[in-house]
């Protein structure tokens, strides 16, 4: 067996958008996924978040699932429309009983809230008066912020401010494919440092209504290695290093915005001069306020290929992704993990680390005895957690981890068609089915330990999974 530290944290994640469904009940107001899934085109399926898991009916199953699984942790979202149906000013109350109730029901079952402020749900007045490209929706945030933390922080010990602000700038402002579906890089690059402003403004807030938590903020990161060892390959790598991992670990850990990718943005028309408009004075201060973790989310890597010489006159691919990939076209390199984590604290030194996601999308669907046979993703589960054993031996400080996700959930642009959880949810009849890497989990946070040997098809007593 491979043993984990003692006292390691063992969570499963989801968010509010994802599972909560009741988007039109007690009071909640429109988020900016609302309006986006609305949107002829923009969800893959053309489904929205209307009903998805049914969470905000069903909480208390659900803990249930979490306390046989024995998670000594559960990460989740607050919904900022369902607390601010505008965005700020008035508190909607029976939003914010939801959380109350939900923490305490966490609480009662030994299991610890770890709670994220913001996953993306951002309310739609405040995008219809800028969004985070404006500099107004800080405040806000921050307001909400004070809001939440008061409330819930004389019991959560942990929250993460933002999950990944480069989705929520990029996909988001720059790309269209997330909400609000904006194509606009001035705008995304604003964006970018108001989710990071507000991140060091509300890590104050928190630390004043809750002095004994911990505050964190969540970076999805993305080891990068050149296609061949050629100056061009081995400079798009640094560039696409720079405007995915280095553009938001620099500023929170107090270097400021890293000048080779401010130059980049400059020369591709992104920014119109290396004097970035949204940055005011004391920002990069505010943004490199002390945390007490990070958390980070891990799928794949990415082997970066020169698109700035013809492929004819670059030498020949070295690195090539392998054949093995999710169901969502991700390439599994749990070796990745390992190198992703050992960089960071080499470069940045945190004090403690989270993995906050981490999972994978197959399609499997339970058999004729209701079985889920999910072995891709034990195998999954198993390689990437013996990758971050390592990662903790070779020195960096891994505090805990959570797989993404507790139930198959709404993925976004994707719709229902892919499946993270390892609880399978039939979204007709919301019944909730474990899978066998729910079993294969369990029985790793029983033992704080991961077998030897890698999951194969009888490794599983072959049993009846409902629950």
């Amino acid at each position: 067996m491979l043993r984990f530290p003692d006292g390691f944290l063992w969570g499963a994640a989801t968010s509010a958008y994802q599972i909560e469904g009741a988007t039109g009940v007690e009071g909640r107001g429109e988020s900016i996924w609302d309006r986006f899934a609305a949107r002829p085109g923009a969800i893959a399926d053309g489904s929205d978040g209307a009903v998805a898991c049914d969470h905000y009916h069903r909480w208390p199953r659900d803990i249930e699932l979490m306390k046989w699984l024995g998670l000594g942790a559960y990460r989740f979202s607050v919904a900022w429309p369902r607390v601010f149906p505008t965005g700020r000013w008035d508190v909607n109350v029976p939003g914010l009983d939801f959380y109350d109730r939900l923490t305490d029901g966490l609480l009662e079952a030994g299991i610890e809230p770890f709670v994220t402020l913001y996953h993306w749900d951002l309310p739609q007045p405040l995008e219809d008066a800028g969004g985070w490209a404006s500099r107004e929706t800080v405040d806000a945030f921050v307001e909400y912020v004070d809001v939440v933390s008061d409330l819930l922080g004389d019991r959560v010990r942990r929250f993460i401010t933002h999950n990944e602000p480069w989705c929520i700038s990029v996909l988001g402002y720059a790309e269209g494919l997330h909400a609000p579906g904006r194509r606009d890089w001035p705008a995304a690059l604003a964006a970018a440092h108001h989710v990071l402003l507000s991140h060091g403004l509300a890590t104050a807030v928190i630390r004043g209504n809750a002095p004994d938590a911990e505050v964190g903020i969540t970076l999805n990161l993305v080891p990068a290695e050149p296609a061949s060892p050629s100056a061009h390959d081995r400079d798009a790598c640094r560039a696409f290093d720079g405007a995915f991992n280095r553009w938001f670990l620099d500023p929170i850990y107090g270097r400021g915005y890293p000048e080779d990718v401010v130059a980049d943005f400059v020369g591709a028309g992104r920014l119109p001069s290396v004097e970035l408009p949204f940055v005011a004075d004391g920002d990069l201060a505010v943004i490199s306020a002390p945390t007490d973790f990070l958390g980070i989310n891990y799928y794949s890597r990415a082997v970066v290929r020169s698109d700035r010489v013809a492929e004819a006159d670059n030498a020949p691919r070295a690195v090539h992704l392998s054949d093995e990939r999710t169901d969502i076209g991700w390439e599994v390199y749990p070796d990745g993990l390992r190198q992703l984590l050992l960089r960071v604290q080499r470069d940045y030194a945190p004090s403690a680390v989270y993995i906050t996601e981490n999972g994978a999308a197959y399609d499997t669907a339970p058999d004729e005895h209701g079985r889920v046979h999910d072995l891709e993703r034990q195998r999954f589960l198993h390689s990437h957690l013996a990758a971050a054993l390592d990662a903790a031996r070779e020195g960096v400080p891994l505090a805990g981890y959570f797989v993404w996700s507790l139930l198959d959930n709404y993925e976004w642009q994707e719709g229902y068609r892919k499946r993270f959880g390892i609880v399978w949810v039939d979204y007709t009849t919301q019944e909730r089915v474990l899978k066998e890497s729910a079993v294969q989990y369990r029985a790793i946070i029983a033992a704080n330990a991961l077998p030897a040997a890698e999951p194969h098809q009888d490794h599983f007593q072959r049993r009846i999974l409902r629950r």
